[in-house]
C-alpha cells in the first residue's frame, strides 16, 4: 500500500474529485515541493479563485484573500513550507465571487516524504459564517433546510399554508432570566410547535427566537388558524409546568399557497416576515393572515420613506413650506400664516401629509424636517414684519419631537437668529390631546409660555379635544375646528354651545381662532360671534411662500 508522501498531485486530485460531492466543506491539497495546489470544483462557484488547480501557491494566493490577512496566511504556510510545524489551522477571509470578503476556516495537515521533509499539506475549507442545516438549541432544521427543497415544497402551491411563529418579546426573557432560560424557552416552543402538528407538517427554526411551519396537506387559512391556536394552547401549558417562571405569547404570520404562487424562497421569506410583523403591530399574542393590498401599502411606506431619506441628504430637495393666512374679524388685515409641510417625491409625486408625515415620525426624521420648517416659517415671519410688525407665524409640533430632540434649545436658537421676538411664534402640537398632559408636552409649554413665545390648541372641538385642555395648557390661542363651526352653523344647541364656549375664552383673556370658514355666509356668521381670526379657504388656501407674499403681504 502506498504511503501518503509517494502520491502526486493527480493522486489526490482524483481522490478529492471523489470524495468532494459527499462533503460540504471544499477539500484540497497543496504540492509544496512542485508549489501545485488543487481544490473541490464546488470552490470555484463560491470565491474568486482563478482555476481548482493552479502553481505559485503563495502568490495566487495574494489575489483572493481578503488584503488584511495576507500576511497572517503567508507566516503560517512559511511554517508549513519550513517544516516549523505540521497542522495548518486559522480563521480568514477568503474573498467570493462578487467580490465580498467570506469567513472561512481552513485547516490541514502536513505529509512529511521519507527524508522527514514538507512534501503535501492536504485539508479541508469551511465557512465559518454558513447557515448550518439543523438548530441544536431547538432541536430543529434550520431555514435553509427549507430554502434546499423550496423547489418540492413549491409544487404543492396553491395548496397549503406557511405558518410563521415569533416568541413576542423574547429579549426581555435573555434579560430577565438569562441566556440558558432563553434557549430552554425556545426549546420548549419547538416542542410545542412540533406537538401541535399534523401529518404532513413540517417546523423550522427561521431565525433566533423565530419558527416556520410548512403544510402540505393543502390546508387553508382557518387550518393555520387552528395551528395557530393549538401551538398557543399548548405554549400556555408549557407556562404553567413551568410555574410562571417566564410569562410570554408568541405571534403568527400566515402565508396561503395561492400568495406564494411563482414565488422564491427569499420572496417568501420577505412576506412571512411583513406578516409576522402585521400581528406584532396590531398588539402580539394574534395571528395575522398575509395581505397583499397590505403589503404593497407596506412597500409604498418604505419606498416613501427611502425617498424623504435621500431628499434630506440632498439639503430637504422635495420638501416644501406653505402659508396658509389668519385674518382678524372685522378688519381683514393679516394677523398671522400656519406653516404647512409639502413633500413631492423624486418622480414628482405630490404626497399627503396625512400620509407622509406619519412616516417621519415613526423613522423620527420628523425631527431633522421639523427643525428646517422652523427656520423657513421664522425667515418667512421676518420677512412679512417688514410689512406687518405684529404678524405671527404658526408651526406644528410634533410629539416626537418633544420627546427626542433638545425643541425647546432649537425654538430659542432659530427665533434669536433671525432676530424675532417671541411672540411672534405660535407653536401647535400635532397630536391629539390625550398626549397634552403629559410630562415632556407640560414642561415644554411652561418654558415656552414662560419666554414669551405663544400656544394655541388646535382642532378644539373634536376628538380628545375639550375645555380640560384649556385648563392644562393654558394657551393664548384656542382653534375651533371647521366639524365644530359647520354644526354650530346648522344646530341652534351647538350654535349656543359655541357661543358660550367663545364666551368663556375671551372671559379668560384668550383668543379665539375659527378654522375651516369658506363662504361668506359662514364668514357673516362667525362675525356676529365676535372670533378674533378666521383662517380658512375664503381668504385663502395654503400656498408657498412667493404666492403668500404676493396675494398677502406686497402692497
Amino acid at each position: 500500500m502506498k504511503k501518503a508522501y509517494e502520491f502526486c498531485i493527480d493522486d489526490y486530485r482524483e481522490l478529492i474529485s471523489e470524495y468532494a460531492p459527499c462533503m460540504n466543506d471544499f477539500l484540497y491539497v497543496f504540492d509544496i515541493k512542485n508549489d501545485i495546489y488543487c481544490i473541490s470544483e464546488p470552490a470555484m462557484d463560491r470565491f474568486a479563485i482563478p482555476a481548482t488547480t493552479f502553481t505559485n501557491v503563495e502568490e495566487t494566493h495574494i489575489t483572493f484573500v481578503y488584503p488584511d490577512d495576507q500576511n497572517m496566511l503567508q507566516e503560517d504556510l512559511h511554517q508549513i513550507v519550513s517544516g516549523a510545524k505540521d497542522w495548518h489551522d486559522i480563521t480568514y477571509r477568503w474573498l467570493g465571487r462578487d467580490g465580498q470578503p467570506i469567513w472561512i476556516n481552513c485547516r490541514g495537515r502536513s505529509i512529511r516524504n521519507e527524508k522527514g521533509e514538507p512534501a503535501f499539506l492536504i485539508g479541508c475549507i469551511n465557512e465559518v459564517g454558513k447557515r448550518s442545516l439543523a438548530d441544536n438549541v431547538s432541536g430543529l432544521l434550520e431555514s435553509t433546510a427549507i430554502k434546499e427543497n423550496w423547489e418540492q415544497f413549491s409544487q404543492n402551491f396553491p395548496k397549503g399554508f406557511m405558518l410563521r411563529i415569533g416568541i413576542d418579546d423574547f429579549k426581555v426573557i435573555n434579560e430577565k432570566a438569562g441566556i440558558d432560560y432563553g434557549d430552554y424557552v425556545l426549546r420548549g416552543v419547538a416542542d410545542c410547535a412540533v406537538q401541535a402538528l399534523m401529518p404532513g407538517q413540517d417546523v423550522y427554526r427561521v431565525v433566533s427566537d423565530e419558527f416556520m411551519i410548512v403544510d402540505n396537506n393543502g390546508g387553508t387559512e382557518q387550518d393555520a388558524g387552528a395551528l395557530y391556536r393549538r401551538i398557543r394552547n399548548l405554549i400556555d401549558t408549557f407556562i404553567r409546568n413551568n410555574n410562571y417562571e417566564s410569562v410570554f405569547t408568541v405571534s403568527g404570520g400566515i402565508i396561503i399557497g395561492e400568495d406564494m404562487e411563482g414565488m422564491s424562497y427569499n420572496d417568501i421569506m420577505k412576506i412571512s416576515q411583513f406578516a409576522l410583523n402585521e400581528a406584532k403591530l396590531r398588539g402580539k399574542n394574534q395571528a395575522y393572515c398575509f395581505s397583499a393590498e397590505d403589503y404593497t401599502a407596506f412597500l409604498r411606506r418604505h419606498s416613501i420613506l427611502e425617498d424623504m431619506r435621500k431628499s434630506i441628504s440632498l439639503g430637504f430637495e422635495g420638501f416644501d413650506v406653505y402659508f396658509q393666512p389668519i385674518i382678524r374679524v372685522g378688519s381683514p388685515t393679516l394677523y398671522a400664516a400656519e406653516s404647512l409641510m409639502r413633500y413631492k417625491t423624486s418622480e414628482g409625486e405630490m404626497i399627503s401629509p396625512v400620509e407622509f408625515i406619519p412616516i417621519l415620525e415613526e423613522s423620527g426624521l420628523i425631527i431633522p424636517v421639523g427643525r428646517w420648517v422652523l427656520g423657513r416659517a421664522l425667515s418667512m415671519c421676518r420677512e412679512c414684519q417688514k410689512t406687518y410688525p405684529e404678524f405671527k407665524v404658526s408651526v406644528n409640533l410634533s410629539y416626537i419631537q418633544i420627546l427626542k430632540s433638545d425643541v425647546y434649545d432649537e425654538i430659542v436658537r432659530t427665533l434669536e437668529q433671525y432676530e424675532l421676538k417671541p411672540e411672534s411664534l405660535i407653536v401647535e402640537l400635532t397630536e391629539s390631546g390625550y398626549v397634552e398632559t403629559t410630562p415632556a408636552v407640560m414642561k415644554l409649554w411652561g418654558r415656552l409660555r414662560e419666554y414669551g413665545v405663544m400656544i394655541a390648541i388646535d382642532d378644539f372641538g373634536t376628538g380628545y379635544s375639550n375645555l380640560q385642555s384649556i385648563s392644562n395648557m393654558m394657551p393664548n390661542i384656542v382653534k375651533l375646528d371647521r366639524g365644530f363651526t359647520v354644526k354650530a352653523l346648522k344646530n341652534s344647541y351647538e350654535h349656543t354651545l359655541m357661543t358660550h364656549i367663545i364666551q368663556l375664552v375671551h372671559s379668560i383673556d384668550l383668543k379665539i381662532c375659527v378654522e375651516g370658514v369658506e363662504t361668506g355666509e359662514e364668514l357673516a356668521e362667525i362675525e356676529k360671534l365676535s372670533a378674533d381670526c378666521i383662517q380658512g379657504y375664503y381668504y385663502g388656501r395654503p400656498c408657498c411662500r412667493e404666492e403668500f407674499f404676493e396675494k398677502f403681504v406686497t402692497e
